[in-house]
């Protein structure tokens, strides 16, 4: 790993107050970002540096290479792995100094890094910075343009960081008047299980700063060991002592995946983003994840804070 710049350090942030005016002692001061060279990359980075902004946080944007690995029968031509390498430090070096143009632009402490790994283990060196982080952000695959290595990155690093992750849609945040808007409107969806509390957990920064806060519980079942006799109420009440205040929704829809039903209430609520938890584990290597949880990846429209 090799670091290549880093950013002038921004002065702490005072209050740390969150949007309704009463102090936090929680905040997210050091972010690691996930930067790569395709199209998507760019709203990416216009989201971490807005959010990077918005908490006084330091950056650290993370560049990959990733190196193929043949079978010791095979032999590349010299030459060949030379351009090949040559045509990969080149990208890297183009993303790299847009994002810290950028990143001067916005006046953020910031950080560059760049890694050379084979393209299998891209997911494992991205999940190991992000343990030195408060928060991982990175970028939803595009079915349309996906980086070798990248494709499961997503559920590699949210699954096995140990940190909570940020997930920005390949189509960008929100945004108003030309500034994109992260964590004004926000969505919890909450099932009472042990996922989604480390979730709301790893959020309340966020949640402490949005200006409105939605719990959705999709077909709530009451029990004592689950969501008790008025689902959401005790997350509720722990979240109105941290000074957030939330308005609780139950839905009852049996002939709609949860997953389905989120995104459309995250639509009818104007919401900008989503917390939730993330379900999934790892099956003799293979990667098998919650319904709902494939259904947001695949489908989301707002920018997702998931933990596992």
């Amino acid at each position: 790993m090799k670091r290549l710049a880093a950013g002038p350090k921004l002065p702490e942030d005072p209050a740390d107050t969150g949007g309704n005016g009463r102090g936090s002692k929680m905040a997210y001061k050091n972010l690691l970002l996930h930067i790569d060279n395709t199209k998507a990359c760019a709203k990416r980075i216009e989201a971490a540096l807005a959010l990077a902004t918005r908490c006084g946080a330091h950056l650290s944007a993370l560049y990959c290479m990733g190196e193929f690995q043949l079978p010791g029968w095979a032999d590349m031509p010299q030459h060949l792995t030379r351009e090949y390498l040559s045509r990969e430090e080149e990208r890297a070096r183009e993303v790299v100094e847009d994002f810290e143009e950028k990143a001067k632009r916005a006046g953020v402490s910031y950080e560059t890094r760049t890694a050379r790994v084979p393209v299998n283990a891209i997911a494992d060196e991205v999940g190991m910075h992000a343990r030195y982080a408060d928060l991982a952000i990175l970028g939803q695959v595009d079915p349309d343009d996906t980086p070798e290595g990248t494709r499961d990155l997503v559920e590699d690093v949210t699954l096995g960081c140990g940190r909570p992750v940020l997930v920005v849609p390949y189509i960008g945040a929100a945004k108003e008047n030309g500034n994109v808007v992260l964590g004004r409107k926000v969505m919890v969806a909450w099932d009472a299980g042990r996922e989604a509390t480390r979730a709301v957990n790893d959020a309340l920064p966020m949640l402490q700063k949005a200006e409105k806060v939605d719990l959705l519980a999709v077909n709530p079942v009451k029990s004592q060991r689950r969501h008790g006799e008025n689902p959401g109420a005790d997350i509720a009440l722990h979240l109105a002592r941290h000074g957030v205040k939330v308005e609780v929704q139950h839905l009852e829809v049996h002939d709609i995946e949860a997953g389905d039903t989120i995104l459309s209430r995250l639509a009818d609520e104007g919401s900008d983003l989503l917390v939730m938890g993330a379900y999934g584990h790892s099956r003799l290597r293979e990667l098998v994840l919650g319904g709902a949880t494939r259904s947001v990846l695949e489908h989301m429209t707002v920018p997702v804070i998931m933990s596992h």
